[in-house]
């Protein structure tokens, strides 16, 4: 079914096949999101893994090509060579125990590698099957949740406690692989994404830091001065409008639902790449404005400023769509926003107090002369 939104501000009404249309703060638009789990969404993963993940995402009822690749992602951030505090290893994640067991040989090169994506994916999907069938009709809660928590917890202690056990850790697990699995999944069928009131004080926020100096790794704490980089300056505008999202650029690309180029609204975020089909090679990111503009920090040396959007490195958008918490006070309106990108200033008004905290990564810095 096609769905259209109508916003206004930051309220959203919805129309059924009412044209796209912009007058002011009115909005109305239709594009596809993810609402299905089967195959994977474009420039969701590495393209030199996204095979696998399609190959064997489907070994078995309870897993799919966007769950796994979401398991794996929040497991390693698909980095096939990292190793964790506690032992475990590879893009998976496996603890030398349960790789000697579980590990397999699927590229059958003679050996069982747990840094080897092609042995280390599919070793993942089977131990996940296994795991499925051995709760299966032994917890009170879904197939798929319990299968996760075992994944994450240990097989025992999720039939010890007949569903995911009281650990802080493995409920967050499972609780961000299955919201990750909607941010992976291709679409297949219109579904509106609102624009909403914390994207517009998202927008004001990052407004309000125009001509602020970029501090590469900035967050814009006292440390700071008052400064960002890129992600820096998204991640402290949503939480200023009462979302946290994550630190990184590439961590971003996965914190809501991909949108359109022709569908962008005001406070998604726009995303830039080296390679425009690999997600894994994001270096930048800005907030739309409208027109074809956002806002961003650029480089060292420069400014929070107004920016083009169509530029050869863009690679998508994502929408931040979780609901409000707590906001900071209304600053300047969106109009006059607009307004400002449209005459392509990049000084703005004074500055929201800073007081945020992040968790220190930094991202590469815009450098157009690069492309």
């Amino acid at each position: 079914m096609k769905r259209t939104a109508l916003i206004v501000g930051a309220l959203c009404v919805a129309l059924v096949g009412a044209p796209l249309v912009t007058v002011g703060l009115v909005v109305a638009g239709t594009f596809f999101v993810a609402n299905s789990t089967k195959h994977l969404a474009p420039k969701a993963v590495p393209p030199n893994i996204a095979t696998l993940f399609e190959k064997y995402g489907s070994w078995c009822p309870e897993i799919n090509p966007a769950l796994l690749a979401a398991q794996i992602y929040q497991e390693s951030g698909f980095n096939p060579q990292v190793v964790s505090p506690a032992g475990a290893r590879g893009i998976a994640q496996f603890m030398p125990g349960t790789w000697a067991v579980h590990g397999g040989d699927y590229d059958h090169d003679g050996r069982a590698d747990v840094y080897d994506p092609e042995d280390a994916i599919p070793s993942a999907a089977k131990y996940d099957c296994e795991l499925a069938r051995a709760v299966k009709g032994r917890v009170r809660i879904d197939t798929v949740d319990a299968m996760l928590a075992a994944y994450n917890a240990g097989l025992g202690a999720v039939l010890k406690y007949a569903g995911i056990p009281p650990y802080e850790e493995t409920r967050n697990y499972v609780k961000r692989i299955r919201k990750l699995e909607e941010r992976f999944a291709a679409p297949t069928e219109p579904t509106v994404v609102p624009a909403s009131q914390p994207a517009v004080k998202a927008l004001q926020f990052a407004y309000s830091k125009l001509g602020t100096p970029y501090l590469w790794g900035g967050e814009g704490g006292p440390d700071d001065d008052g400064r960002f980089d890129c992600s820096g300056l998204t991640q402290a505008a949503y939480r200023f409008a009462g979302i946290e999202i994550s630190r990184t650029s590439r961590t971003q690309w996965y914190d809501g639902p991909h949108v359109p180029r022709d569908q962008l609204q005001p406070g998604d975020l726009v995303f830039f790449a080296y390679d425009t089909n690999d997600p894994s090679t994001i270096h930048h990111v800005g907030i739309y404005v409208d027109n074809g503009q956002m806002i961003h920090a650029p480089y060292t040396g420069a400014r929070i400023r107004f920016g083009k959007v169509d530029q050869p490195d863009y690679i998508g958008a994502v929408r931040i769509v979780d609901g409000p918490k707590a906001a900071g006070p209304w600053e300047p309106t969106i109009s006059q926003v607009r307004e400002r990108a449209s005459k392509g200033r990049d000084q703005g008004v004074a500055g929201v107090p800073g007081r945020l905290v992040g968790l220190g990564r930094r991202d590469s810095q815009f450098a157009p002369a690069r492309r």
